[in-house]
């Protein structure tokens, strides 16, 4: 049975082509076309598509806007279509922490005369998108953590992390900004903590994200620029483009060396590096995404005396990343989303 896709933009022109591009690939049915935020919605409801597409600059209703009040209706699957600009950035992040799975940018503005150069990439993530596992409506009551296993967690936690400052480092992809939007109020950094957060994002992005954090954490979010002093209760995004490192005087790095799992930033990188850095005082935690980037992160982090945290499946969006560690066997706890927070904090503060 074909997905079916509902067509957000302002541009009729741009409706058209992309849904000339989905309706060359048998595995897709465009049923409708909204050129509007409310249109949007009110589409969303009537014809309950498997998955949207959504512009993010339209009159009335904004993306971010008709996305909070579909998610809030139901839980249906968004990729947004985001211009390359600054303001498309700002305005597709605040679009992705409002739920959106993921986003494709446009290859030549708002209006794009060609979409040949991102349609593999708009097929592949409408594709992911409608399998993706989001969470709409009202919330739902706190699910149970999932240990592994109550041993291995219970000997783990009786065991106090060494003394002195403590690095957090979270990887996340598909569904991330969401989660980290949910995980940062309730992750305190206290007096020995630093946080570095590696989401799967491009060049231009990553800025747009770390303000859209700042605004939820209750403290400062940077996105990297390399040079910066780890000091306790300091929160980065790693830069789009680059990979994250930490040097050996505990200062931040960034280097353009190849791709790692398709993606720069990879979280594996950052993993490694930080385990290297503070040994047993690093806290690994794998959030929603595609792939397995991570997982070798994890192990680093753990095969240097550090904690190892999971998000669940119920939580995730996409059950990739955490998965992989998981099955790796490098996991200590695997936890919904709501306890993730806590756990860290309690690691940190300790």
């Amino acid at each position: 049975m074909a997905i079916r896709v509902l067509v957000v933009d302002d541009s009729a022109f741009m409706r058209g082509a992309i849904a000339r591009v989905l309706d060359a690939d048998d595995r897709f049915e465009v049923v409708g076309q909204a050129s509007d935020g409310a249109s949007a919605v009110s589409l969303a409801r009537e014809l309950k598509p498997d998955v949207i597409t959504m512009d993010f600059n339209m009159p009335g209703m904004n993306g971010a806007e008709a996305t909070r009040a579909i998610l809030a209706e139901r839980g249906q699957p968004i990729v947004m279509l985001s211009a390359h600009t600054r303001e498309g950035a700002t305005a597709t992040v605040e679009a992705l922490a409002a739920g959106a799975v993921d986003y494709v940018e446009k290859p030549g503005g708002e209006v794009s005369a060609n979409l040949s150069g991102i349609r593999e990439a708009l097929i592949e993530k409408l594709l992911q998108a409608a399998g993706a596992n989001v969470r709409g409506g009202p919330p739902a009551s706190m699910p149970m953590s999932q240990p592994l296993s109550s041993s291995r967690r219970t000997a783990r936690q009786d065991k106090p992390m060494p003394a002195g400052q403590r690095l957090v480092v979270i990887a996340c992809s598909t569904g991330g900004p969401a989660a980290l939007v949910e995980l940062l109020p309730s992750l305190s950094l206290g007096k020995r903590g630093s946080l570095l957060i590696v989401q799967h994002m491009s060049a231009g992005f990553t800025e747009a994200l770390a303000a859209q954090l700042s605004e939820h954490a209750g403290y400062a979010v940077r996105e990297a620029s390399g040079g910066e002093e780890l000091t306790p209760g300091s929160a980065w995004v790693a830069r789009g483009g680059a990979h994250l490192l930490v040097d050996r005087s505990g200062r931040l790095a960034l280097s353009d060396a190849a791709p790692v799992h398709g993606v720069r930033p990879a979280a594996d990188v950052t993993f490694q590096s930080a385990a290297q850095v503070f040994g047993a005082r690093t806290i690994g935690v794998v959030l929603t995404g595609m792939g397995r980037d991570g997982a070798l992160g994890l192990a680093a982090v753990k095969s240097a005396g550090g904690r190892t945290l999971a998000q669940d499946k119920a939580s995730s969006t996409v059950y990739g990343m955490p998965r992989a560690a998981v099955e790796l066997g490098v996991v200590d706890e695997v936890l919904s989303l709501a306890r993730v927070g806590r756990a860290i904090t309690t690691l940190v503060t300790s």
